[in-house]
């Protein structure tokens, strides 16, 4: 049975979405079921290669969602669309039909399982399941827009250039969130995060300001009453539960599937997919193969 092969991050293939924007995808190859993964704000499909390589019994593919990697950004003006999560899930949808997966199941960490779930109420029984790490379904209760948002605040602060690889690897191993990545994960964020420049230099390819607005539009997208609706099996999976952190709902999430699984982590943060690789890997094996 052949694996995927994680160097399918260096080819993007890129194909068209709504409003006009254009996604990168990426086939990384196996043998199995169509499997596709989303990954979460501020992050790219090549940050799950050390995962990939636990993988068997699939054929994977991944996309950068809009806004990220090596895809399109949205304007982000009065007039323009903006970082709509209903829009990711068009990604979605658009890479499943325009590299005509089968029968897939998905896996999506954050903003990348909240995505799944928007693409199959859009389109139901589009997947045979789906696996998500504290996906941001928030309850009405606590989706409230008009309340202070350090994840958006903090994003429009964050670094975007640096003078090498090896000092964007540095500060980001030195510092929260990212210093409790394994390390082969966050030496792919910076290989497939960054634009890379003729003169070693480089820059960030989700915009600060991208990930300020998607981060916003976080609570406005109104996937949690629809819940009910989805008509496959979820596996929703909790890290830790500390401040700000969607762990806080994932329950909440679960209960409100009609077939939702909760999967408990407690070892792991909200960045778990990152974090241990080989047993998400694991975990999404179980769920979905």
């Amino acid at each position: 049975m052949a694996a995927p092969d994680i160097s399918g991050f260096d080819r993007a293939r890129t194909i068209p979405s709504s409003d006009g924007l254009s996604i990168a995808t990426y086939d990384l190859g196996g043998d199995g079921r169509d499997l596709l993964l989303v990954h979460a704000t501020g992050f790219c499909a090549g940050v799950w290669g050390p995962l990939v390589e636990h993988l068997r019994g699939f054929r994977v593919t991944a996309i950068d969602v809009r806004g990220h990697g090596r895809s399109d950004a949205p304007d982000l003006g009065p007039d323009g669309p903006g970082m709509s999560w209903a829009g990711t899930g068009d990604d979605v949808l658009a890479a499943i039909d325009a590299l005509d997966l089968q029968d897939p199941v998905g896996a999506g960490h954050s903003m990348g399982g909240a995505s799944l779930l928007i693409a199959e109420l859009a389109r139901p029984g589009t997947f045979g399941a789906l696996w998500g790490f504290e996906p941001i379904v928030m309850p009405p209760s606590i989706a409230t827009v008009d309340r202070p948002n350090p994840l958006a605040d903090g994003a429009r602060r964050r670094r975007a250039e640096f003078p090498s690889a090896e000092a964007a690897f540095a500060n980001f191993a030195a510092k929260a969130p990212f210093d409790v990545l394994d390390p082969d994960a966050l030496a792919a964020y910076v290989r497939h995060g960054f634009e890379e420049h003729s003169d070693g230099t480089l820059s960030l390819r989700c915009r600060p300001e991208v990930e300020a607005a998607t981060y916003e539009m976080g609570p406005r997208h109104p996937t949690f009453e629809r819940l009910g609706a989805v008509p496959i099996p979820v596996t929703v999976l909790r890290g830790q539960d500390t401040p700000y952190s969607p762990a806080a709902f994932a329950p909440a999430v679960a209960d409100a599937l009609p077939h939702g699984v909760l999967e408990e982590h407690p070892e792991l943060g909200h960045f778990g997919p990152l974090q241990d690789p080989a047993a998400m890997a694991a975990s999404i094996s179980a769920a979905l193969g």
